[in-house]
């Protein structure tokens, strides 16, 4: 019976697409805005620290916004948690290519990692929810080929849209991938569960973030305050210390339950596949950011000139 219900899972084809557009929009701005940012410092008046934000801005959300999205899914229903993502992050994206200054750019940003943040976990469960048990992992081959494929083909798209047109492009450029997986999400997915109200923890999620922000605002600003030579420095390695502290023992020890599943605590492939993932992700991340730049003015390192 159970595998009827899978077969009768009508536009499994087109709601495999819906979702790979949404996959490939929020992959592609992993990568796209970095080879864009000597464009955008200069148009926006703004030093590299500065520039920087537009993209740790959105990497911080996407942090800290990511455990949020199984709870939200579960007390609204994933195809309206999937569908107001999509629609938040394209809107997001016009927006900051339409910005007209650093803080504009910033705050759309942080939008933008907001609305992102849901977009790689909802697109997994809805594959999970459509296909029977024995095509997982087909499904998953697939989901990773629509991930990997935006970061992939960012930094040459990015490039191309800001030599030839504008860096703003690189933002337009959501639009058409959002407005299509959009329309396929309303379309095709069907809400075939009813959301479940858990409690929400609120302290959990609160030290979480506020941990997250302020090792992130240290790491930013470190090299440029001297470490900690700076009170500011200080400042937030305590906040980011005490946050970090207060939310292990509030996960420790709730009797409720906590912001994250102590559970998944338990499972050694969760746990080695998350140590992996945060090990990988450093060189990754890292090199994604300072290579594109490091590129850009290597000719002009050598005393070449940067071809037109």
């Amino acid at each position: 019976m159970r595998g009827e219900t899978f077969a009768r899972v009508p536009n499994r084809g087109m709601i495999t697409l819906s979702i790979m557009l949404a996959n490939i929009m929020q992959g592609l701005d992993n990568t796209i805005l970095n080879v864009a940012l000597p464009h955008i410092q200069g148009s926006l008046s703004a030093s590299l620290d500065q520039i920087a934000w537009a993209l740790t801005s959105y990497i911080v959300c996407c942090a800290i916004m990511m455990p949020l999205t199984g709870w939200l899914a579960g007390h609204f229903g994933i195809k309206y948690v999937f569908l107001i993502s999509v629609i938040g992050f394209t809107v997001a994206s016009a927006l900051c290519g339409a910005a007209t200054s650093l803080a504009e750019l910033v705050i759309f940003r942080l939008l933008q990692g907001v609305c992102g943040a849901a977009l790689v976990p909802l697109s997994q469960a809805v594959l999970f929810q459509i296909n029977p048990p024995e095509r997982h992992a087909k499904a998953m081959a697939v989901w990773g080929m629509g991930v990997i494929l935006g970061p992939i083909i960012g930094p040459a798209l990015g490039g191309y849209l800001t030599d030839y047109y504008n860096w703003r492009w690189v933002f337009y450029i959501n639009l058409p991938f959002g407005v299509l997986a959009a329309i396929g999400i309303l379309v095709f997915i069907h809400e075939s569960r009813h959301g479940h109200r858990e409690p929400f923890d609120f302290f959990g999620f609160a030290t979480l973030s506020l941990a997250i922000g302020a090792l992130q605002m240290l790491l930013d600003r470190g090299e440029l305050k001297d470490w900690f030579g700076s009170v500011e420095i200080w400042i937030e390695a305590t906040i980011a210390g005490l946050a970090l502290y207060l939310f292990v023992v509030h996960t420790a020890t709730a009797t409720v339950r906590s912001f994250l599943n102590r559970e998944l605590l338990k499972d050694g492939n969760c746990m080695i596949g998350t140590v992996l993932m945060f090990v990988i992700g450093m060189p990754l991340y890292g090199t994604m950011t300072l290579l594109p730049l490091m590129l850009q003015h290597l000719p002009q390192l050598h005393g070449e000139k940067k071809p037109r």
